[in-house]
C-alpha cells in the first residue's frame, strides 16, 4: 500500500504528546511554551504542527543570539559615548542655527507653500478655457494658437515667481542687519542662545 504523500502540513494539529516527542521536549515544557505565545494553540486543545515547530526554532535562535552577544557593561566605553551624545547634539544645533538662516526647511513648510502654488497653478489653468472662449471667436488658426501660447506663458510665469520668504518658518531670524563678523550662536538645553 503507498503511503498519502503530504506538500502542506499547515493544517495539521497535534497533541501536546505527539508535539513534545517531535520536538525532543516534555509535555510540561509544551504547555509553558504555549503560554508564551510560542507554541500555537487551537481551539480544541490541539497545537498547529507548522506553526509551532516554526516558532520554537525561531525562540531557540533568538536565546541562542542572546547568549552569545556581549554584556552591554562591556561595551560601554563612557568617554565614546559623552562624545557621540555631544555629536548629535552638535548637529542638532548646526540644523537649528541653519533653519533659522532659512538654509534648510522643514518638510512641512514646503509642503505647505508647494500646495498652494498648486493648488493656485491649477485655478489659473482651469480658467484659461472660460476666460478665452470669448476671445478666440472669429480668430484664424495663427491668432489662436497665439493666444493660447500667450496665456500658457502667463500662467507658467506667475509659477516660476515664487516669494522665497514663504519657505521661511517661525524660526527664521533675519540677519541682514548682522555685522560681516558674526559670534557663533548655539541653543543650549532649554532653548536659549549662548555665544562661544
Amino acid at each position: 500500500m503507498a503511503a498519502n504523500k503530504l506538500d502542506d502540513i499547515s493544517s495539521i494539529t497535534v497533541s501536546a504528546g505527539a508535539l513534545s516527542k517531535t520536538l525532543g521536549i516534555s509535555e510540561r515544557m509544551v504547555r509553558y511554551l504555549a503560554e508564551d505565545g510560542i507554541m500555537v494553540k487551537t481551539s480544541s486543545g490541539r497545537y498547529k504542527l507548522q506553526e509551532s515547530i516554526f516558532n520554537y526554532i525561531a525562540n531557540l535562535r533568538v536565546n541562542n543570539d542572546m547568549k552569545n552577544m556581549p554584556k552591554l557593561e562591556d561595551e560601554l566605553d563612557l568617554d565614546i559615548e559623552k562624545a557621540l551624545h555631544e555629536r548629535v547634539k552638535r548637529h542638532i544645533t548646526e540644523l537649528k542655527l541653519a533653519l533659522m538662516k532659512g538654509k534648510v526647511h522643514k518638510s512641512e513648510d514646503v509642503e505647505a507653500v508647494m500646495m498652494d502654488m498648486l493648488a493656485n497653478f491649477k485655478t489659473k489653468l482651469l480658467a484659461i478655457p472660460s476666460k478665452l472662449t470669448p476671445l478666440l471667436l472669429d480668430k484664424d488658426k495663427a491668432q489662436i494658437q497665439n493666444i493660447l501660447t500667450d496665456e500658457i506663458y502667463e500662467t507658467l510665469t506667475e509659477l516660476s515667481s515664487y516669494n522665497a520668504m514663504d519657505f521661511y518658518g517661525k524660526e527664521y531670524v533675519d540677519n541682514e542687519d548682522e555685522p560681516e563678523e558674526e559670534e557663533e550662536m548655539y541653543l543650549n538645553d532649554e532653548g536659549k542662545e549662548s555665544g562661544i
